[in-house]
């Protein structure tokens, strides 16, 4: 991991108009992480650990684990609300989080010894975030994770088709199916790459069983510069639909209490 500064530049710092700003819920609550995830993720990249901006991040967790391990890892926010108590992460990376309108052009930059470089990342992740914004609002959004998405890198998102209403407030701005949001990034140049989703067996950071209500899609901008999916034995394979499914959940409560 460089220890260089990460410099953004963005057209708007807060996303003032989001329900998720003038409602603050998910993002004054949550921190979500997965290690499995992880490292099934780094698997993919061998030695060398991916770069990894994720667009939602909340508080945080899956950013600090991913700086943790050695990864360049950043985290944008369109709610001010975690910077502004220092919930979570933000207390403890606050170089990494940065609050910003991603409906909006913003650019991230690495610093360099003569000047600021553009960054490009291996991984861009949006954990039940693309719900969240309105479907005019969308095509900004492509445009963004375009272009800061390396060659043969990946966009992985977990996306909820359900609605979530909290004190009279809609929270989801989108509500379509995995087919409809398939089509809108095709539509926008991405590359669908369903192999990869099952690569992942639903060990990802938000979500888990694909489903009507909450499913995941993985696209690519070059299918032919993919790295390849890693081998995986039944064992594993079984242990991924195991770890974190409701009869683990129900037999860890049962034997330990909680």
């Amino acid at each position: 991991m460089t220890g260089k500064k990460i410099i953004l530049e963005c057209e708007r710092e807060v996303a003032v108009e989001s329900p998720d700003h003038l409602m603050p819920w998910g993002t004054r609550r949550d921190s979500s992480r997965n290690h499995r995830f992880n490292e099934k993720l780094y698997k993919i990249y061998g030695k060398e650990f991916p770069s990894v901006l994720d667009l939602g991040c909340s508080g945080g967790g899956f950013v600090r684990d991913c700086h943790d391990d050695g990864c360049l890892a950043v985290g944008l926010e369109g709610s001010d609300f975690s910077k502004k108590h220092r919930r979570a992460e933000w207390a403890s990376i606050p170089d990494n989080l940065f609050t910003c309108d991603i409906t909006r052009r913003f650019q991230l930059y690495i610093e360099g010894e003569r000047r600021k470089r553009p960054i490009k990342f291996d991984v861009i992740t949006s954990w039940e975030v693309m719900e969240h914004i309105a479907e005019e609002n969308l095509p900004a959004l492509f445009d963004n994770a375009a272009r800061h998405l390396a060659k043969g890198g990946m966009w992985i998102m977990s996306i909820a088709n359900s609605s979530d209403v909290v004190s009279g407030v809609e929270l989801h701005q989108t509500i379509r199916s995995k087919a409809w949001w398939v089509g809108r990034l095709t539509g926008h140049g991405f590359i669908h790459a369903p192999e990869m989703e099952g690569y992942f067996c639903s060990q990802y950071v938000r979500g888990k069983f694909d489903n009507d209500t909450t499913f995941h899609v993985i696209v690519t901008n070059d299918r032919a510069r993919l790295p390849p999916i890693p081998s995986q034995s039944i064992f594993t394979v079984a242990s991924d639909y195991w770890v974190g499914s409701r009869p683990q959940q129900l037999l860890r409560r049962f034997t330990y209490g909680w």
